[in-house]
This record gives structure tokens, sequence and C-alpha cells, in this order.
């Protein structure tokens, strides 16, 4: 699906509402902007439900944490 949106004076744009739909995307969704050469990958951020189980099967041992950091 090709769908095109122009930047508003404000720095504002509108997700075609065939994009929204197809996505299932929702007013109010908090959404992540991730750097992509000279683009940008839009992607919604998930719930906490959603993460459930991610990582299962992880070892607990060997991780950094902030403490590590300098």
């Amino acid at each position: 699906m090709a769908a095109s949106a122009t930047l508003s004076t404000k720095y504002q744009i509108s997700i075609p509402k065939a994009v929204r739909e197809q996505q299932r995307w929702k007013a109010g969704q908090e959404f992540v902007f991730i750097p992509k050469g000279k683009g940008v990958l839009v992607m919604p951020v998930p719930e906490l439900k959603e993460l459930a189980g991610v990582a299962k099967g992880a070892r607990s041992d060997g991780y950094r944490d902030r403490k590590d950091r300098f």
C-alpha cells in the first residue's frame, strides 16, 4: 500500500485512514520514531501486557545493570 501525507507548518502529519485501518491504530495510542538513514520507522509502543513472556528463558546472570555504567 502506498500512501502519502504532507508535513504541516506546525510539523504535524496526519496518518492516512487506509494505513490507520490496516494497522488497527487508535487515537491516543503512543508511538516511537526510530531514525533509519534518511527516513524514520514509526512503531506503536507496545502495552505492558503485550510484553509478557518476551524474555522467557533468558539468562538472569551476566547482564549489565545501571550500576555497571559510568
